[in-house]
């Protein structure tokens, strides 16, 4: 049997997610002896799965899956946990494999479990533990189907290297091209920040706090320091202050660095949806009331244009003599 894993990728090298799904996938193919696959979309670097374990990565070549298409990326899946006998699909809290998961799941009859958060508690039952009610109790969830799915939460595992040898082979699924056709590509919008928002283990984000565009400046520059992506909250997002590709919350992007650092954020339930899978969260905001405060690690109460500069100016310091 087989564990088949999403391997996504950036610029065809696979990201931190691929690594994370490899990192569990192998931990859990410890203990029942299975073969860990990963099935990649156009990689130039498969061979760097093997570090977390990955035994074979089925490698997509054909253009036609250059661009992402939910029915034709299901469609590969099926195919692929058929010819592996995969009993066990992984993949990422991303929006690639949230549009696909569901369809892939239908075409399987297998059960599909969203936000796991650990490997599984037993394999027989095969129970796993995952997030609910946005992120505030966990469930265990009990999968009875001969093939299952699970979806990852980000940086719920981490990684871990167990380096394997491995091979690579060009895998090439047969669907028909009226598929590619139902969808087309209009354009891509990418968002400006050196790190990428799925891969940020620091992300520093921006709110209507901010008063403007024209105040972005120490956003990025705080976020230069720390190596961090920089994200916004949905109404500047919304206002043009910041491309919609960096908007995070509800109806954004889910994050789950390390660090999130909340500027001139107030904190509704909406924005806290997308981020309180974060390890740490850091407010910083004028109102002592805001509610991001009830969820926050760490809270400074004052005005971000005095606070922020005199953080990047410690930074730099700290940076400097270190």
């Amino acid at each position: 049997m087989a564990i088949l894993i999403y391997a996504e990728h950036q610029n065809g090298k696979p990201n931190k997610t691929a690594k994370e799904l490899a990192s569990y996938a192998s931990a859990f193919a410890a203990r029942t002896g299975d073969q860990v696959i990963a099935l990649g979309f156009g990689l130039t670097e498969p061979e760097e799965l093997y570090r977390y374990g990955v035994h074979k990565v089925l490698n997509v070549e054909d253009p036609r899956f250059a661009d992402f298409n939910a029915r034709a990326y299901a469609e590969a899946f099926r195919q692929a946990a058929d010819a592996t006998g995969a009993s066990l699909i992984l993949t990422g809290q991303t929006a690639d494999a949230l549009y696909f998961t569901p369809l892939l799941a239908g075409l399987l009859q297998s059960a599909y479990v969203t936000q796991v958060i650990d490997l599984p508690e037993s394999v027989e039952p095969f129970t796993v533990k995952r997030k609910a009610f946005s992120n505030k109790a966990i469930a265990h969830v009990v999968l009875k189907t001969p093939v299952k799915i699970l979806n990852l939460a980000k940086n719920s595992f981490g990684l871990r290297e167990n380096a394997v040898e491995g091979t690579v082979e060009t895998f090439a699924p047969q669907v028909d091209d009226g598929v590619f056709e139902d969808i087309k590509r209009v354009k891509v919008e990418k968002a400006s920040g050196k790190v990428p928002l799925s891969d940020a283990e620091i992300i520093v984000s921006g709110g209507r706090g901010l008063k403007g565009p024209e105040n972005w400046g120490m956003i990025e520059e705080l976020a230069e320091v720390l190596g961090a992506a920089t994200a916004c909250s949905k109404p500047v997002a919304d206002m043009g202050w910041r491309p919609h590709s960096e908007h995070v919350g509800q109806t954004g992007k889910q994050v789950a660095p390390n660090l999130y650092i909340a500027i001139g954020i107030s904190g509704a339930i909406q924005h806290l949806a997308g981020v309180n899978s974060s390890k740490n969260i850091l407010v910083i905001n004028i109102d002592p009331e805001a509610p991001f405060f009830k969820a926050a690690d760490y809270g400074v109460v004052g005005d971000a244009f005095e606070v922020v500069p005199a953080l990047i100016e410690k930074l730099k310091k700290f940076k400097l003599n270190s």
